[in-house]
């Protein structure tokens, strides 16, 4: 039991709305405020969780734990005054990391496939006839929220490593779908990000698991570093298992794949397309079977899976052309989803990307170009900074100039008129990225229809 008072500042969001409720059901007098109302607030009143709305300074108890996820500022009104008073303020990930001990705790890392990846193990275990609590970093398909609170044992979380908020998780199963450099903004060095994950893979409980994708080149090197450091690794992949790994799940095929570790196996085939995908899946499976679930159902289970919102998601089709939106804001991701897309489309491919931070696409840019050449044709718009300023010299005319195909058009609705204008019945647009450019879908879909 928990005999303490927590405010949740954002507690509308969905990584929070599970933190509010798991600490609710631990015996915590918990409280919370967001900037709008939402359906999440009001089911969080209805559970007796007071929810605050709009934020204001004398809405934060005394004496309580102020909540934050990296997504609240310094200037917010609530965070302010419980600094100013000397509250305790702690991340999501520490709240979450408190009410997840004792605990069957799945956190899923990796520069890529977090979202799906988690999801698809929440999903599969609910099939399978559990009841996980999760939290997760975007909305799934099926299940709607990407906050739950369950009724069994197991919670799945995804670890964000954006910010090493991460390492303040002490997993029971840690799966690390990969360990490919980004967010050099925030670690610097490519060597710093690949020792994040090393600390993060020593931070799971004593007899736990790590979970580590072999076909993944720092996975593999984590993996590897992790068995001599005595902590039990599984492999999962299409290739070779990890050295020092106990045991590997050995994924083969495309399109209907076998999952196979040792006399354990099932086949698969999954509704979302992709290899990575089934990667993904290989990993989730081999979760499941950590957990105690039957491989066939596990298997049953991650067939159902949806998706998760903005992965390639569809969202219409007009004068037959049909219209995804894919969150992909990493060269790695980029190549991924174009490669999914050539599964499924009859005519060309055409793409809308919006570069996400001017660190990022300085970093890659001759590898965003590689990627984006995968398609027919392609726009690239100004980049999306979000909490970056500008950097000079840096657009998405960088990308554009290493490319064979695609061209530079800074203003997004402009991009979205001149790629309508293009279609042809039988092709597909993606929007892509992880900034506002989800929000071109409709402007595309009506131009079609017009």
């Amino acid at each position: 039991m928990i005999d303490r008072t927590f405010h949740l500042i954002g507690i509308g969001g969905a990584g929070m709305s599970v933190v509010a409720e798991l600490l609710q059901a631990e015996g915590a007098t918990v409280t919370g405020s967001d900037a709008a109302e939402s359906a999440v607030t009001a089911a969080l009143r209805a559970g007796g969780i007071p929810v605050n709305v709009p934020q204001r300074a004398d809405a934060v108890p005394e004496g309580a734990i102020v909540v934050v996820s990296s997504a609240i500022k310094d200037a917010n009104p609530e965070l302010a005054e419980a600094r100013r008073r000397g509250q305790t303020v702690i991340h999501r990930s520490q709240a979450l990391a408190l009410v997840s001990a004792g605990r069957e705790f799945v956190a899923v890392a990796g520069a890529h496939g977090k979202t799906t990846t988690s999801g698809m193990i929440a999903e599969a275990l609910r099939a399978a006839g559990e009841d996980p609590s999760w939290a997760i970093g975007g909305s799934l398909r099926d299940l709607g929220a990407g906050g739950h609170l369950g009724g069994g044992s197991v919670i799945v979380a995804e670890a964000d490593e954006s910010d090493g908020s991460f390492l303040n998780y002490a997993p029971r199963f840690a799966v690390v779908t990969n360990v490919e450099p980004d967010h050099l903004d925030h670690y610097g060095t490519a060597a710093a990000f690949e020792e994040a994950f090393a600390e993060f893979a020593r931070r799971i409980v004593k007899g736990g698991l790590l979970i580590a994708c072999g076909d993944d080149a720092g996975a593999a090197r984590l993996g590897t570093s992790a068995a001599r450091e005595g902590i039990r690794v599984v492999s999962y992949g299409r290739g070779e298992a990890i050295l020092g790994a106990e045991a590997h799940v050995a994924l083969s095929g495309h399109g209907e794949v076998t999952l196979r570790q040792g006399d354990r196996h099932a086949r698969l085939r999954l509704a979302v397309p992709g290899a990575h995908n089934e990667l993904n899946a290989a990993g989730a499976w081999a979760a499941g079977l950590e957990l105690g679930v039957d491989p066939v159902a596990m298997a049953a289970g991650l067939a159902g899976f949806g998706g998760a919102k903005r992965r390639f998601e569809k969202r219409g089709e007009a004068g037959g052309v049909t219209v995804i939106d894919d969150y992909a804001h990493h060269p790695t991701e980029v190549g991924a989803t174009v490669s999914a897309a050539r599964e499924r489309v009859r005519g060309r491919l055409l793409v809308l990307f919006q570069p996400h931070l001017y660190s990022r696409t300085r970093n890659f840019a001759p590898q965003f170009a590689a990627a984006l050449d995968g398609a027919d044709d392609v726009i690239v718009t100004g980049v999306y900074g979000a909490r970056e300023q500008p950097f000079d010299g840096i657009e998405g005319n960088m990308i554009t100039r290493l490319m064979r195909r695609g061209r530079f058009v800074q203003d997004r609705c402009e991009a979205a008129h001149e790629m309508a204008a293009e279609a042809q019945p039988g092709d597909m647009i993606i929007t892509m990225g992880a900034g506002n450019v989800t929000e071109l879908g409709p402007v595309i879909l009506k131009d079609l229809s017009a």
